[in-house]
């Protein structure tokens, strides 16, 4: 592989972990005290899923990214899906600080499905680019929406 490459990969996919770095300083202080302290519905994930499952999410966005990027930065297409999928990239990390950091269930709530939005709009632009790029991020779309209703359900059952 040459090196341009790579480092396109490497970096699509260490952009995406970043953002998850800055969500997990903003969790992980509270996952074990304010966390712990709430009420969760029956279908809340065990703790210990949530590392893997982000894991596995930010190296198949990183990807997916990766293969957008690759297309060409002077294709007006790929600079606009790039910058909304910065935007959802934005959007991902300030729910961790939402939710965790202020402790606000409702702003967090609102903000998921903001989020969610953005997520779309980055799987349609990404699809009239590379259709494989928008079906790696079928999964994260898929978990955002599972954390969605987990935010709403602890929201309720916390209020």
């Amino acid at each position: 592989m040459e090196f341009g490459k790579f480092s396109k990969i490497a970096a699509s996919i260490l952009i995406c972990h970043f953002a998850g770095l800055i969500g997990s300083v903003a969790t992980y202080p509270y996952i074990t005290t304010w966390y712990a302290s709430l009420q969760k519905p029956f279908f809340n994930p065990p703790n210990w899923l949530f590392g893997p499952a982000w894991l596995t999410l930010y190296t198949l966005m990183g990807i997916s990214l990766y293969l957008v990027w690759e297309k060409g930065l002077k294709n007006k297409e790929v600079k606009r899906s790039m910058i909304v999928f910065g935007v959802q990239l934005a959007l991902n990390s300030l729910w961790s600080v939402l939710f965790f950091g202020l402790k606000n269930l409702l702003l967090s709530f609102i903000e998921i499905m903001v989020l969610w939005v953005f997520i779309m709009f980055s799987i349609f632009s990404f699809y009239k680019i590379s259709k494989k790029a928008a079906l790696l991020l079928v999964p994260y779309i898929l978990w955002v929406s599972f954390a969605a209703v987990l935010n709403y359900s602890v929201w309720m059952l916390n209020m």
